[in-house]
C-alpha cells in the first residue's frame, strides 16, 4: 500500500480507504475462487495494483471518458484504474463468469458506481470508447482484431484514442505490423524490480464507423 501513496501522493481519503480495502477483499474472494496465484497475492499491491496504474503514467483518463477492460480477470487493471478515475466510466468484461463474479462483488464492497462487469466476449461487446486497456491476454495481432471497431470518434486525451496494453518481454516480433505502436517501460515509473521487464504498449486505433 505505502508504493501506492508513493507514486499516487494525491490521493483522497476515500480513495486511500478503497485501496486499502483490497487486499482484505481479494484474500476473502481467493479463499472462495481462485482468481489470483496464491503467491501473488501477497504482493497483491505491487503486481497487481500498481502494475495496473502503470496505465496511468502513461495516460490520465480526463472526466467523462469510457474504458473497456477487456479479459478483467479479478479486476485488473480496471478496477484499480475505477479508484483511480471516479469520473471515468469502466466496462469490464471477461468471458468466466466467477471471475466476474468476484468483480462485480469488489466494486460493490467498494461502492464503485463507476464500474460495469460483464461476463461477454470482446467481439459481442456493442458500443465504442476512448481507451481499450488489458492486461496481456492475448498477442496483439488477435487483440487488435477484437477490439479495432470498438474505438470512439471524438478525441479528448493527449494520446489518440486506441489500445493501452500491459505486457512484459520482448515485443518486437509481436508488435512488427504495428508501427504506431510504443512501449513504455513501467520501471521508468516505478522501481520496483518486478516491473525491470514490464510496458504499457500503446497503439493508436482510428474510429472506424
Amino acid at each position: 500500500m505505502e508504493e501506492i501513496l508513493t507514486h499516487f501522493p494525491n490521493l483522497s481519503d476515500n480513495q486511500k480507504e478503497q485501496f486499502q480495502k483490497l487486499k482484505e477483499l481479494y484474500e476473502d474472494w481467493n479463499a472462495k475462487i481462485n482468481v489470483i496465484s496464491r503467491k501473488d497475492i501477497e504482493e497483491l499491491y505491487t503486481k497487481h495494483v500498481l502494475h495496473s496504474l502503470a496505465i496511468a503514467k502513461v495516460q490520465p483518463f480526463e472526466p467523462g471518458t469510457f474504458i473497456l477492460d477487456v479479459g478483467t480477470g479479478g479486476g485488473f487493471p480496471g478496477i484499480p484504474l475505477a479508484i483511480l478515475f471516479p469520473e471515468t466510466r469502466f466496462y469490464l468484461i471477461d468471458v468466466i463468469a466467477k471471475k466476474i463474479k468476484v468483480v462485480e462483488a469488489v466494486a460493490e464492497a467498494l461502492e464503485l458506481k463507476n464500474v460495469k462487469a460483464e461476463q461477454i466476449r470482446a467481439e459481442n461487446v456493442k458500443g465504442d470508447f476512448d481507451f481499450i486497456v488489458s492486461r496481456a491476454v492475448t498477442n496483439m495481432p488477435d487483440f487488435v482484431l477484437w477490439v479495432k471497431t470498438k474505438i470512439k470518434k471524438q478525441q479528448k486525451h493527449a494520446l489518440k484514442n486506441g489500445i493501452l496494453y500491459l505486457k512484459g518481454g520482448d515485443l518486437t516480433e509481436e508488435l512488427q505490423d504495428f508501427p504506431k505502436a510504443t512501449e513504455y517501460n513501467i520501471a521508468d515509473f516505478f522501481s520496483n524490480e518486478f516491473f525491470e521487464t514490464k510496458k504499457v504498449v500503446y497503439l493508436p486505433l482510428k474510429f472506424k464507423a
